[in-house]
């Protein structure tokens, strides 16, 4: 029997990175490197490995995940059964939750990185991407849209966080718990979450968003400068269950009426209520007033969405693209 055809794209991180001749370590290893690093991804798949960057997270743009989708579509096209996306740690939640949203079709997307870099002691990289082979080709993966596989779990992207600075254990899926672990050499899934709609990938590109956290005693004053800085929207992460000072309510209500608006929450997990608190600057107030709820999302991810449901060509209503996530 043949074996399945999966393509690994490496866009840098801390997988990647080895002391270079400044202080501190730098992307420096390639797709071709990695694979070659861990030996029985030879016997699970026929691996094409490329290397279209070497950056580290932070650095990665929603542009270049976009790009990074194309190719993973055109991939999928051409025939490949899976693909692999190597990338830092910093912005892998983001990054999953663009490919989520933007790759079409049942076949496995699988996002994984490494904590420590290549060169550590106890390095994380190489047991990470054989988990993140070995569900790629799994056929319990499919129809699970992207996921994110790091210390032997099985996360959805729609709920993946990074949760601590320097554990190999990280990551959390807070509102949903990972779906299922790696173990004996093949993937345990626990629980299955359904394939919200995807967006298209070949309107305009992102727009920018801005994203603002609410803390204790905030007048917004920042916010009022939000529609003149060339923003096309705002993502709002309120306290609890989604509020903010009564004050803040008018000026956010004028904002709402200039750009697109979605009211997230700053809590790690849970998501913001649309019907229960009546006060002045609670949720019932703030959707009144025009605000989009962000349903699960987090602000991160829901700042993601809004930039590409604003992008020129979707004819998409921001209150529609948040429902699936309510």
């Amino acid at each position: 029997m043949s074996l399945p055809r999966l393509l690994v794209l490496s866009l840098g991180g801390t997988i990647t990175m080895v002391p270079g001749e400044g202080r501190g370590i730098a992307p420096k290893l390639g797709a071709a490197d990695l694979v070659a690093a861990v030996p029985a991804l030879a016997g699970l798949a026929e691996i094409e490995a490329r290397s279209p960057l070497r950056l580290p997270s932070p650095s990665l743009s929603l542009e270049d995940l976009l790009a990074v989708a194309r190719d993973i579509d055109a991939g999928f096209q051409a025939g490949f059964d899976g693909a692999v996306v190597v990338q830092g740690t910093d912005t892998i939640e983001e990054s999953a939750f663009l490919l989520d949203v933007l790759v079409p079709g049942d076949k496995p997307v699988v996002v994984t990185g490494a904590m420590r870099g290549a060169g550590a002691a106890g390095a994380d990289g190489p047991a990470n991407l054989l988990a993140a082979v070995q569900v790629a080709v799994s056929s319990q993966a499919q129809g699970l849209g992207t996921l994110v596989v790091l210390n032997d779990e099985i996360h959805a992207a729609r709920f993946v966080q990074k949760a601590h600075t320097a554990l190999t254990s990280a990551f959390s899926s807070l509102s949903g718990g990972p779906l299922g672990l790696v173990a004996e050499g093949r993937p345990h899934f626990y629980a299955r979450v359904p394939r919200l709609p995807c967006l298209d990938m070949t309107a305009g590109a992102p727009v920018p968003v801005a994203l603002f956290r609410v803390a204790m005693g905030e007048d917004g004053r920042f916010l009022r400068s939000v529609p003149g800085l060339g923003y096309a929207g705002l993502v709002l992460e309120g306290m609890g269950a989604g509020h903010v000072p009564a004050g803040m309510a008018p000026l956010l209500e004028w904002i709402a009426q200039e750009v697109p608006v979605v009211l997230a929450t700053r809590v790690a997990s849970g998501p913001v209520f649309t019907g229960t608190y009546g006060y002045a600057g609670a949720e019932i107030d703030l959707i009144d007033k025009g605000l989009v709820p962000a349903g699960f999302l987090t602000g991160l991810k829901a700042r993601l969405l809004l930039a590409l449901v604003l992008r020129s060509g979707t004819g998409l209503c921001p209150d529609d693209a948040f429902a699936p996530y309510r």
